[in-house]
């Protein structure tokens, strides 16, 4: 596949998971934890597809989104939003702020690695 993911999670055990989950799918996955310095790294070296957690610290995942959304070299960056809520106000918060999918934790792997293809599939 020879895409690139960025990661941005805070909890390691679940950044890493996503790292062995999508490395074995041919993905070259990059993993960051501060929402302080997120969308700076973003922008730094967008990836192909960003998987962003909501609740970060130093930075919530919406704010993030928001920059990104507001730069134009990552205003159409996929990103699927990562979080343990998943209520309906949570996934039209996340389709208000620019997100292209949105997961809830936990997820089945099949259904990670499924997102990843789908939102890298040309169009």
């Amino acid at each position: 596949m020879g895409k690139r993911v960025l990661v941005i999670e805070d909890e390691a055990n679940i950044s890493e998971a996503i790292r062995y989950i999508l490395s074995k799918d041919g993905w070259e996955v990059d993993t960051h934890a501060d929402g302080a310095d997120a969308a700076a790294r973003v922008s730094a070296a967008p990836p192909d597809l960003l998987i962003l957690d909501v609740m970060l610290p130093g930075r919530s995942g919406y704010d993030i989104l928001d920059a990104l959304r507001a730069a134009e070299a990552t205003r159409a960056l996929p990103v699927l939003m990562l979080t343990a809520k998943g209520q309906t106000a949570d996934r039209e918060r996340a389709a208000r702020h620019g997100a292209t999918r949105f997961m809830t934790k936990p997820f089945a792997n099949a259904d990670l690695v499924a997102a990843a293809r789908a939102m890298m599939a040309p169009t």
